[in-house]
């Protein structure tokens, strides 16, 4: 029987003695032990603080970025053995691909979202502030990687994807962690961190492995590290509560087990398409990953005049679930993590019988196919019914984690609201409803309780992803019970992971800090237009202030004529006595335009590829006939593209900063626009 390793200091290491055996889910032969007994954990923090945060912090965003897509094409070169190990944890192929390919696909997420930041290893936070009537003092806030490591203790139920969805937000930050994947499928993390390991691709430090228990690793934390834990809501109190934690005010992110709740809409009737999707989205809830998932749906509240045509529905879907070997094509439900799980999941529905019915399912007996239930961690699914949910306590405090739910009537939505928020915080809910006085209600009544809301119809059925299924541009999290904290949600996350620290200069101090050009700071004027610059070429702050152009009559009448903009403003027949103007008026797209013929050097090819697009396009001033425009034109911002293909252009992403200033040198209108430009040398 192998030992898992930890991997430590740049190298595998085992622990001392035998460990913890872990157990295969469907047959309960010993797999593997594991154990970090010896390990000194305060030489692993240094670790990370000395080696691979220094080599993270150094890189840009993109370059972050691309090393994670990297790490997710090679993972992907390796799924079939993922799989293979998968099944020992009892999942099926479907569970198993959100478990792994889900993963997977959180890299590739974020190593997208490298594109909205800049080319630098920090990044500005919102828009300037201008603190003084000249604009010669401004502020900016500035987002700088964490200097410490991420520690994230992870639950049993995704030993892939509870990894990859954290370590993907981190790195993106520039920030090291180390993974403590919960020991009972702790086996399926070494294996995937091993080619992680094996890649090559991260530097020394970014990443550390410890199978087994961790305890003494948070005596050893600091202001400058950040705390991830999923699982129980007990555990997740005591760790946030520990002294360390406490005396240096670490940030501690909590994802607990809830209990998360669907609820059927008044306005659906067993003959529309929503009946339908309500009952397979409870029957995936209940039987995916043998209902173990933090977003599984614990709680399903049904108007009290339909409960029984429910009742009758959803034991009739569960009886066409097949249950057994995973490795079988044909079942549809593995098996628990373990037997110790499912002791502890009967122990918990033996609270909820105690004030609620079981409807279908067995306590005792299950029926598999490939596999003997007397040996493997099997569990009949289990329905309950409470018939009193206002009065009973242990329907919205009791979690059994596992293929267990509890069927509950309501009189009213306000009373369903009422229902739901009794969990006292959970990571979703959702509502099936295709009525949107139903679903604005039940969302903004319901929505201070949840992190996440799936709003179900038939307009989305067949795209939707699904109530228990978290999304990387989505917050993963709830308040209360659910944890109070959040994970993954796109820009949102990776700000976790970096202090934001306000500054506050000189434009031109500012710019050169930030690396983004910042208004009324001083521009570079060396005589050659920057469109005629590559990438490379190009410096932030190069500027140009263009020659002057009167508008005219004629000008506004031909746009507006081209355009087909013959909004009243524009005319000169209009009685502008109370209107906003004093008379005809310039469209101001017209002016966007005019612009844009003032700066666009237009007469010969130049690296210019095309334009990309127009940001923060706003219009501060009429302009009327007879003023003058003219622009001044700014290299804001540089960011490099990577190319898809080996015959595409080498080239980057330019922000220009446009300021559209009239004969009484005021800003008429200002814009950021994007042009693709090539790069000097083409490889």
């Amino acid at each position: 029987m192998m030992q898992l390793e930890n991997y430590i200091l740049g190298k595998w290491i085992k622990g001392d003695g035998d460990g913890q055996i872990l157990y295969h889910a469907v047959t309960s032969e010993p797999i593997a032990t594991a154990t970090t007994k010896g390990i000194d954990f305060s030489t692993v923090l240094h670790h990370a603080r000395l080696k691979g945060n220094p080599a993270l912090r150094k890189m840009t965003f993109q370059e972050r970025g691309l090393m994670l897509r990297s790490l997710a094409l090679h993972l992907r070169e390796h799924l079939s053995k993922f799989y293979q190990i998968s099944y020992q944890t009892g999942a099926t192929k479907a569970d198993s691909w959100v478990d792994i390919e889900g993963g997977i696909g959180n890299l590739f997420a974020y190593a997208s979202l490298r594109r909205k930041f800049s080319d630098q290893p920090y990044c500005l936070d919102g828009e300037y502030h201008s603190l003084g009537k000249s604009n010669s003092f401004i502020a900016q806030h500035l987002l700088i990687p964490k200097e410490g490591v991420a520690i994230h203790i992870n639950a049993y139920n995704f030993p892939v994807w509870g990894m990859l969805e954290k370590i993907a937000v981190n790195l993106l930050a520039g920030m090291p962690a180390i993974v403590k994947p919960a020991t009972v499928t702790s086996y399926l993390t070494e294996a995937v961190f091993r080619e992680i390991i094996q890649s090559g691709i991260l530097p020394e430090g970014a990443l550390q492995l410890i199978c087994g228990s961790a305890s003494g690793i948070l005596d050893h934390v600091d202001s400058q590290d950040v705390i991830t834990f999923t699982g129980s809501a007990l555990i997740g109190k005591m760790l946030k509560s520990h002294p360390k934690v406490l005396s240096e005010n670490v940030p501690f992110t909590m994802e607990s087990d809830s209990l998360n709740a669907i609820v059927l809409g008044e306005d659906v009737h067993p003959d529309m398409p929503e009946w339908d999707l309500f009952i397979k989205e409870v029957r995936k809830e209940m039987t995916s990953k043998c209902g173990q998932k933090c977003t599984a749906i614990r709680r399903i509240f049904v108007p009290e005049n339909k409960i029984e045509d429910i009742q009758i529905a959803l034991k009739k879907s569960l009886e066409d679930v097949l249950i057994g070997n995973p490795l079988n094509d044909k079942v549809r439900m593995g098996s628990l993590a373990g037997l110790a799980q499912r002791k502890e999941v009967k122990e918990q529905v033996q609270k909820l019988l105690a004030s609620s019915q079981m409807i279908y399912g067995s306590m005792d007996s299950v029926s598999v196919i490939d596999a003997d239930a007397n040996i493997g961690a099997f569990m009949s699914p289990i329905l309950l019914l409470n018939q009193q949910p206002m009065s009973s306590t242990a329907v919205h405090e009791v979690e059994a984690f596992g293929p267990v739910s509890t069927l509950m009537p309501y009189g009213s939505l306000q009373e369903a609201i009422a229902l739901v928020k009794l969990g006292k915080g959970s990571l979703v809910s959702s509502i099936v409803t295709n009525n949107t006085s139903i679903a604005t209600d039940y969302t903004i009544g319901a929505g201070t309780y949840h992190g996440r809301i799936l709003v179900l119809n038939s307009a989305c059925g067949k795209e939707n992803t699904g109530h228990g299924s978290p999304l990387p541009l989505l917050v993963h999290g709830g308040p209360g019970r659910a944890g109070g904290g959040e994970e993954m949600g796109g820009i949102r996350g990776v700000k976790h992971y970096m202090q934001r620290v306000a500054i506050q200069g000189s434009p031109n101090m500012i710019t050169a800090i930030s690396k983004v050009y910042q208004p009324s700071a001083s521009g570079n004027t060396d005589g050659k237009h920057p469109f005629k610059k590559y990438f490379e070429e190009l410096e932030i702050g190069d500027q140009i202030l263009t020659k002057k152009r009167i508008i005219t009559k004629a000008d506004i009448d031909a746009f507006a004529d081209l355009s087909g903009d013959h909004f009243y403003a524009h005319l000169s027949d209009t009685e502008f006595q109370g209107t906003m103007f004093e008379k005809q008026v310039a469209h101001g797209y017209f002016i966007m335009s005019a612009a844009a013929g003032l700066f666009v050097d237009s007469y010969e090819k130049n690296p210019v590829l095309l334009n990309y697009g127009i940001e923060e396009l706003r219009f501060t001033k009429p302009v009327y006939i007879g003023a003058s425009i003219q622009v001044r034109f700014t290299c804001k911002e540089k960011i490099p593209q990577s190319k898809k293909d080996m015959s595409e252009i080498e080239k980057g992403i330019v922000k220009w900063l446009v300021e559209i200033i009239d004969n009484e040198n005021e800003i008429v209108g200002i814009a950021t626009i994007l042009t693709m430009v090539a790069k000097l040398n083409q490889e």
